[in-house]
């Protein structure tokens, strides 16, 4: 049986594997010499795998949430991201701490969250329209998810939102549900995409869709924490506990405004507050805007404003979002220019992190690598944004938008046949609408 645009899908599986090889060549002087401070930063290979494995008891065999691990070693992520960091060491032969033990602790995960990347490449091309699926080039060959896949987890939860996405684009709102509770076990940043899809159900009159795939969420979510929260609710409590109280920091925008008189725990709220006003400006554009805009648009924005208000902006942060630019906006300048601006940020931070680990020493202590770092914030804060308004743009004139631009795709106006990922709610027209973008308002809501 022949895979529709099997050619394609070989040259894609073909383009990640040479990506996932420069990844590899990368952290390639850490895998030899070993992840020491200040030398993992100058050489840019820092990695939470082989730190997490020697600080959190998982060298000495303590499974996270399970067995009783002593403050300082409690893994401070969701439930599943340190089930999979458990199950992977237990794969690990020998016992203790020893060079030989971490390199293979770090190798495991490594190839896990490859074969994720390949998840994530195959998810893409089949989540746009047929006649684009050659834009998931851009997922295998990210210059950002080559840099950072391997600095943490986070390529897992790509996978799992990826994967949650296709779902819902191919009209089964309960799996997509399933897959967005998965995720959000293991980093939450997929639960955004229960806002994009609520809107838009809400837009097309499929209250009933969002319901399904919300419940199944929550129930998948429960499912998957319930039982350790049971089991040992301090070491469960602990990431959210560190989420709200931790101080801004890691190229946060917030550490521009370290004069202001708040704690973790204020900058929390009012990051917080900022975001939730962004989300409702994102609901009011997919209410009132001409033409109902497409998921991928929705949940980069949601996601991009998340990240640029956040109290922290770790650079494997940006895998998060490469998937999601390539659905909503595959166009091959912003992206690199994009791209460019986070490989610049991504070389600003580990230099400021090689000074601030050699105690100044680095470089001779030059205040330039500070200007760098900052100069990097900017860089990243700028593209994003400005890829932010051309996303709006597009919404609000869909004629812009190459994924629309197909003839065949094309449909009524309020129709979303030209939204790849609109799954249920294709063929519907317009239930909800308001003024000011150009739309009348329109109240005819069903469940």
């Amino acid at each position: 049986m022949k895979i529709p645009g099997s050619r394609l899908l070989w040259l894609l599986l073909a383009a990640t594997v040479m990506g996932a090889a420069l990844s590899v060549l990368a952290v390639q002087w850490c895998r030899i010499n070993g992840w020491t401070d200040p030398e993992q930063h100058i050489h840019m290979c820092y990695s939470d795998f082989s730190l997490l494995f020697s600080q959190r008891g998982l060298a000495e065999g303590l499974f996270p949430f399970v067995d009783d691990v002593p403050a300082e070693k409690v893994m401070e992520y969701p439930v599943l991201l340190t089930m999979v960091a458990g199950v992977l060491a237990l794969l690990v032969p020998g016992e203790g701490i020893s060079d030989a033990r971490i390199l293979a602790f770090y190798d495991l995960n490594h190839v896990a969250v490859i074969l994720c990347w390949i998840g994530v490449v195959v998810a893409t091309a089949y989540s746009t329209a047929g006649w684009r699926r050659h834009d998931a080039l851009m997922v295998a060959l990210a210059p950002g998810i080559i840099l950072s896949l391997s600095i943490n987890w986070d390529m897992w939860a790509v996978f799992l939102g990826g994967l949650a996405l296709l779902l819902w684009g191919r009209s089964h709102p309960v799996w997509a549900g399933v897959l967005i509770g998965l995720g959000a076990a293991m980093k939450l940043y997929p639960l955004f995409f229960l806002g994009a899809i609520l809107v838009l159900c809400v837009r097309s009159g499929r209250l009933r869709s969002f319901v399904a795939t919300t419940l199944a969420a929550v129930v998948t979510w429960l499912a998957v924490n319930v039982p350790f929260m049971i089991l040992q609710f301090e070491q469960w409590s602990t990431f959210y506990r560190f989420s709200s109280e931790r101080d801004v920091s890691f190229s946060s925008m917030w550490l521009f405004f370290g004069w202001l008189p708040l704690d973790g725990a204020g900058f929390s709220l009012l990051s917080n507050g900022l975001f939730l006003l962004c989300c409702l400006g994102i609901a009011y554009l997919t209410w009132a805007a001409p033409t109902r805009p497409r998921l991928a648009q929705i949940c980069f924005l949601i996601v991009a404003s998340f990240l640029l208000l956040g109290k922290v902006y770790s650079p494997q942060f940006v895998m998060w979002l490469i998937p999601l630019l390539v659905l909503a906006r595959p166009r091959v300048r912003g992206y690199l220019l994009w791209q460019t601006a986070e490989v610049f940020h991504w070389v600003a931070v580990w230099m400021m992190s090689a000074k601030i680990t050699s105690g100044g020493e680095f470089a001779g202590g030059t205040e330039l690598i500070d200007w760098a770092y900052h100069l990097g914030i900017l860089a990243h804060m700028a593209t994003l944004i400005y890829l932010m308004v051309q996303v709006v743009r597009e919404i609000l004139d869909p004629a812009r938008d190459i994924v629309r631009a197909d003839p065949a795709s094309a449909g009524p106006q309020g129709d979303s046949a030209s939204d790849p990922l609109a799954g249920v709610t294709r063929g519907h027209g317009d239930a909800f609408s308001l003024p000011g973008l150009g739309r009348s308002t329109s109240v005819k809501l069903r469940w």
